[in-house]
């Protein structure tokens, strides 16, 4: 029996860890929000391992506000970078091998095609480069640890661009979504269970992986194949534009390399489309 802590439970990928966890017997699973273990928190977080026998430590809690980061860096660096260090250091300290979820936003944008691993990090903006140092402060703490890469990711719980985009074609609104960024929708649920799927192979190298869905899109593609999966294609006033002004620059181009984690684990991969049709059944 493997004992799995899960942080950050009440976030989206949280929650879609719980909802797939029962498919996982061989292990048992700990789910914590921020009020029962805090990344902010480091003696709080002491106290969580020194009560428990983990073998494993899922990190998918994030300050995610793309935006805001670029106003508030301190709260940034504060979830992001120096919360994963005091994690890894106690994950070291207790010999628990850590998950930790991280972007394709430590990648500036510039490329032209997948960004896999071995690509040099270059974030553009305060959210990527507090993740960027986060990744960096578990490889210098712990060597026990897997950094997944992912992009885009949303899914049937908490707030992402799906539910906002049904709960705007709700108030018949008019609604322009940008073609400037291209990347992959990635399903919280997919993630969830490829995460699940590193822990039970056991014997993956530590290092960092890149997990998303297939297949490349626009933010604009993402918007009008959900429209079109909910049957309100016909019905929302949707259009596109190049440019649409945000306080964060954003990478242009964040497409992830998959190989490495596809055959490391000899699972294939799943096209966004697909992934997001499951995702549609459970709103």
């Amino acid at each position: 029996m493997k004992h799995v802590l899960v942080i950050g439970a009440n976030g989206q990928l949280g929650q879609s860890l719980q909802h797939i966890t029962d498919q996982y017997a061989e292990c048992a699973m700990m789910f914590m929000g921020r009020a029962q273990c805090d990344l902010g928190d480091p003696h709080q977080l002491e106290a969580v391992f020194a009560q428990n026998n983990f073998d494993y430590c899922i990190n998918s809690g994030a300050y995610t506000a793309v935006d805001l980061a670029e106003k508030d860096p301190e709260a940034a660096f504060k979830a992001n970078t120096q919360g994963p260090e005091h994690l890894a250091k106690i994950c070291a300290a207790h010999q628990v091998t850590l998950v930790h979820i991280s972007t394709d936003y430590v990648f500036d944008g510039t490329a032209t095609e997948p960004y896999d691993e071995s690509t040099p990090t270059a974030p553009i903006g305060v959210y990527g480069k507090s993740k960027q140092e986060g990744e960096q402060a578990i490889q210098n703490h712990l060597k026990e640890h897997y950094i997944i890469r992912t992009s885009w990711l949303y899914g049937p719980f908490g707030n992402n661009f799906l539910t906002t985009m049904l709960r705007l074609a709700g108030q018949n609104k008019a609604l322009t979504i940008t073609t400037e960024q291209i990347g992959v929708p990635t399903s919280t649920l997919d993630l969830a269970r490829a995460i699940m799927a590193l822990i039970s192979k056991e014997t993956a190298p530590y290092g960092v992986y890149h997990y998303s869905n297939e297949g490349p899109t626009t933010w604009y593609g993402f918007a009008k194949e959900i429209f079109t999966q909910s049957g309100q294609i016909d019905t929302v006033q949707l259009a596109s534009t190049e440019y649409y002004p945000t306080f964060a620059e954003r990478p242009k181009y964040s497409v992830l390399d998959n190989h490495k984690f596809k055959s490391t684990l000899g699972i294939p991969g799943r096209h966004w489309r697909e992934a997001l049709s499951e995702v549609m059944t459970l709103l």
